[in-house]
């Protein structure tokens, strides 16, 4: 059950990165801020990125790395939690 769990915990995680990879491509084309979609994706990753911004200093040359940074950490938690998940 456990690992049920961990794998379900690692398909939200890669989801997520989904929708971070979606936001940021999204901020390149000016979006209607009034668009249901953009106020999903604003309010999804929004609290991510302002929580990595409060810690490090994302913006280099007018680019956020912001994403780049919260997609890194999805990544490295997700390869941590199959790493413990298959040494069960």
């Amino acid at each position: 059950m456990l690992l049920a769990l961990i794998d379900t915990i690692i398909l939200v995680l890669n989801l997520y990165s989904w929708v971070v990879i979606i936001a940021a491509l999204i901020t390149w084309v000016n979006p209607d801020p009034y668009n249901p979609i953009v106020q999903v994706l604003h309010r999804l990753t929004e609290p991510v990125f302002a929580f990595v911004r409060r810690y490090i200093p994302t913006n280099v040359g007018g680019i956020d790395l912001a994403p780049i940074i919260v997609i890194l950490a999805l990544i490295f938690a997700e390869k941590l939690l199959f790493n413990l998940s298959r040494g069960m």
